[in-house]
């Protein structure tokens, strides 16, 4: 059960990554940033009044927001560091690299949970397994020579640089979610709704040093209805995910390559979209991630 509610985070996390390259597009990312997690924290805000006025009716409806304790806020606000320092780095990127380049070198996240899975929860790979993640890689070494043909130069753009880290800081927050979700007992809609809160007061902090004082600033961002969008299909993919993180038979190596599947709407939609180059010539590297994910699948 939890391959298929990974595979519906996939889904989401496409469509939400579509919705995030037209919110980005022309803005300044710090407000986007803020736009999007604070679009979803309103989405699951009812969820909290009424675990707060009418727990039994939320407990029934299976959203009941537990009481934590202030140790377990302290572990979560961890997250939300991890995850603003990341969501910031691939905004930044997405605002200056093409769709079809940022998403597939997302897609190396598996890998790095990979490593941390067999490091961190002695989870242990099958042959299969290492042959999926290691075509997973040699296929972003593909898309770095077709993102060369777009003038883009893998080891002299930061942008390159600031994917590459915002997926190393995502794949350590994928492996942190394991701990929070079955080592404090976290439910999906307690760790999502302090999450998002703990988040918005970090990008207010930093909104307030980069982007409030400056008038020019405030008058040149366009408000977008892909902001809301991005901020509650971020919530649904999340919502599964962790759904999913909650069988105790849930790898997250195999979770994390799951989740992956969301490169055939990012890069087959997305490039129609947007009109990017060298479509068809990224649709080889596409396939060697598919098949990376489906050999991690099927072994």
């Amino acid at each position: 059960m939890w391959m298929y509610l990974g595979l519906l985070a996939a889904l989401f996390l496409g469509l939400h990554n579509l919705c995030k390259k037209h919110a980005v597009q022309g803005n300044e990312v710090f407000p986007v940033l803020l736009g999007t997690i604070g679009s979803g924290f309103l989405f699951i805000l009812p969820f909290f009044i009424g675990s707060v006025f009418f727990p039994e009716a939320t407990k029934n409806l299976g959203f009941y927001i537990n009481s934590i304790p202030w140790q377990t806020h302290g572990f979560i606000f961890i997250k939300s560091m991890i995850m603003a320092a990341s969501w910031i780095l691939a905004y930044q990127a997405l605002k200056h690299l093409p769709i079809t380049i940022v998403t597939p070198i997302r897609s190396a996240g598996p890998f790095f949970t990979f490593i941390g899975a067999i490091i961190i929860y002695n989870e242990t790979p099958k042959f299969l397994q290492w042959i999926g993640f290691f075509l997973i890689i040699f296929s972003l070494i593909l898309y770095s020579r077709i993102g060369k043909k777009e003038g883009i130069i893998f080891k002299r753009n930061k942008w390159i640089f600031a994917i590459i880290g915002a997926t190393f800081l995502g794949a350590s927050s994928g492996l942190y979610d394991k701990f929070l979700i079955q080592s404090l007992s976290l439910n999906p809609q307690t760790l999502q709704f302090w999450f998002c809160w703990y988040t918005i007061l970090i990008l207010i902090v930093i909104l307030s040093i980069t982007w409030f004082p400056y008038k020019a600033k405030r008058q040149a961002f366009k408000w977008r209805w892909t902001i809301i969008a991005v901020g509650i299909l971020l919530q649904a993919a999340d919502y599964f995910y962790f759904k999913a993180l909650q069988d105790p038979d849930a790898l997250i190596m195999l979770l994390s390559a799951i989740k992956r599947s969301q490169l055939i709407i990012a890069v087959v939609i997305g490039g129609i979209v947007f009109k990017e180059h060298n479509k068809r010539k990224k649709l080889v590297p596409l396939f060697g991630i598919l098949l990376g994910v489906f050999l991690i699948l099927y072994s």
